[in-house]
């Protein structure tokens, strides 16, 4: 499941990222923000309406993400470690 049709307050881990999805400056963000495999994710806000921008923890930041950045991570559950 995609980041962006995680429900509120559910978490996973990141099992990967559409990088190909993404031009080249949202790319190179979610890189520096430490989005990678096996990092941990939570949906915590969305935007008025249900639009942007998409409060996450991604590790132990929150960030704001626009939908079509969210759309490309793919979530699935946490492992057990």
């Amino acid at each position: 499941m995609s980041l962006d049709r995680l429900p509120l307050g559910t978490g996973g881990a990141i099992i990967g990222v559409r990088w190909d999805q993404l031009d080249e400056r949202d790319a190179r963000r979610l890189r520096e923000l430490g989005v990678d495999e096996g990092v941990s994710v939570e949906k915590l806000h969305k935007g008025p309406f249900g639009a942007d921008p998409i409060a996450c923890r991604i590790g132990r930041m929150t960030v704001a993400l626009r939908s079509i950045q969210a759309s490309a991570i793919l979530v699935g559950p946490r492992s057990a470690s």
